[in-house]
């Protein structure tokens, strides 16, 4: 049987504990964030509705913007 000393309901911890200084670039990193996205949907119409050429390339330039957004998120 629980008693209210082993699972105290009312003073459960967090699931997730942030820093107390939070994400510094969290500003940064949504923006870079936007423009990966945008630059992934334009890529996939482009590859499907154009040229598969340019689309390719398009989604390449977009990961990109992922890829400096994830050396932010490491960087915290």
């Amino acid at each position: 049987m629980i008693t209210n000393q082993e699972n105290p309901v009312g003073n459960r911890q967090p699931r997730h504990r942030r820093e107390a200084g939070g994400d510094r670039y969290i500003a940064i990193r949504n923006i870079l964030n936007v423009i990966f996205m945008i630059g992934a949907v334009i890529g996939v119409l482009v590859y499907f509705y154009g040229s598969q050429d340019t689309g390719t390339i398009i989604i390449l330039v977009s990961m990109v913007f992922k890829i400096v957004e994830c050396v932010f998120r490491f960087m915290k």
